[in-house]
């Protein structure tokens, strides 16, 4: 996937979210590709730019970190040295681009044909990853709570969104509200990651008890600082298994 020039940019964002002439990711395979408008795309990508995304092969097990080796069953120094409260973390791709842009304009702009082939990449990471160990089926999937007051100005929950999607796709129950955001808070891309964790101290609150396994629904794992408190108080209200699935795992 060639990175685009800004008028040639501008210029696909209008025609990927045109309502007339182009219908992108409206079925699974019908539309145009998110990427350079081939009219052969699966799930709002073609094959060229599905295969040149940045896929995130080598990592963590615990945590998803992209590693430079493989790595079927390392843990990162952090993980090591400072074992997070979930068990593992599901991320296919890498946070960058163009993934970076295009969770950007879903995320940010509601675009949400941007984020629909990166859902369906996390859909079948999950499906794989549940056939080959049906133990560690989540019995439900909790999306990262979201302030009202931020989601009134966003006009949407992306992770639960992803959620959403998810539990249509893998038939498993969705609780959108065992835990909750109970203020907000600087936004945490501007802050490093000791910024990021003294930010959330005290943030997230369980309102009930949780089922024993159960999944974290983001839309990016970046220093891992949000789905550890959000693990910590899930554990804390009673979780046994816990995983992290998210779309884009940031590079250390």
């Amino acid at each position: 996937m060639i990175k685009p020039s800004e008028w040639l940019s501008t210029l696909n964002n209008f025609l990927v979210n045109s309502r007339s002439g182009f219908l992108v990711n409206n079925e699974c395979r019908a539309g145009r590709c998110v990427g350079c408008l081939n009219p052969v795309a699966r799930n709002g990508l073609c094959q060229g730019c599905y295969t040149d995304l940045p896929w995130n092969r080598w990592h963590c097990r615990c945590c998803a970190l992209p590693l430079p080796f493989p790595a079927a069953d390392h843990l990162c120094g952090e993980c090591l040295q400072r074992p997070p409260a979930f068990d593992l973390t599901l991320a296919p791709l890498r946070y960058q681009f163009p993934v970076a842009a295009m969770i950007g304009r879903y995320k940010y702009q509601g675009q949400r044909a941007y984020g629909r082939p990166l859902t369906a990449a996390l859909g079948e990471l999950a499906n794989e990853s549940l056939l080959r160990q049906p133990q560690l089926r989540p019995d439900v999937l909790i999306p990262a709570p979201m302030h009202p007051k931020r989601r009134h100005q966003r006009g949407f929950n992306q992770a639960r969104d992803i959620a959403e999607q998810l539990s249509t796709r893998l038939d498993i129950p969705l609780a959108g509200n065992l835990v909750q955001r109970r203020s907000t808070v600087q936004a945490q891309r501007t802050l490093n990651r000791a910024q990021r964790l003294a930010n959330l101290q005290g943030v997230f609150q369980a309102t009930g008890t949780p089922p024993p396994r159960i999944a974290i629904i983001d839309d990016v794992v970046t220093t891992g600082a949000t789905a550890r408190l959000l693990a910590q108080a899930l554990q804390q209200a009673g979780a046994e298994h816990i995983q992290i699935w998210a779309l884009a795992r940031t590079p250390g």
